[in-house]
């Protein structure tokens, strides 16, 4: 029953970042003028950081404890390939969102040493390596079955 919710936690993130790249961002900037496109993009990439913190809580305990469980049974050890895809796709949120986008915000006042687009560039690659950690571990939670 836990690896089950595990992975739809696991599968509703990934849909997140998903519907966020691929649908979301690209119907916003096609339909909108690209400063208005820009802020309400920001704050659908703010509510997802902010799941992500959620999503990634949960699954790390939800991980620990399957992990606690193999353990016990001889059969593994505490750290786990999916822990490290929880901890991976989290660290791509704190450094992507959270530490980069004060930093964008700046650069867009023209303060800081890097550009609003390298900044965002490296936020777009972060992003993207979270959308790629969290389809390895959708693909390892659904083969656990």
């Amino acid at each position: 029953m836990l690896s089950r919710f595990r992975t739809v936690l696991a599968a509703l993130w990934l849909g997140l970042v998903a519907t966020l790249a691929a649908v979301a961002a690209p119907v916003l900037f096609a339909g909108l003028e690209r400063a208005d496109a820009g802020r309400l993009a920001g704050n659908l990439f703010r509510i997802e950081a902010h799941a992500a913190l959620g999503f990634a809580a949960a699954l790390f305990l939800i991980e620990r404890r399957l992990a606690s469980l193999r353990v016990r049974a001889g059969q593994g050890s505490v750290l786990s390939v999916n822990l490290l895809l929880v901890l991976g796709a989290l660290f791509c949120t704190v450094l992507g969102y959270f530490a980069l986008q004060p930093m964008m915000e700046a650069a867009r006042a023209g303060q800081g040493r890097l550009s609003f687009g390298v900044l965002h560039g490296i936020s777009s690659a972060l992003f993207a390596l979270k959308g790629l950690l969290l389809l390895g571990l959708v693909w390892r939670c659904a083969g656990t079955h």
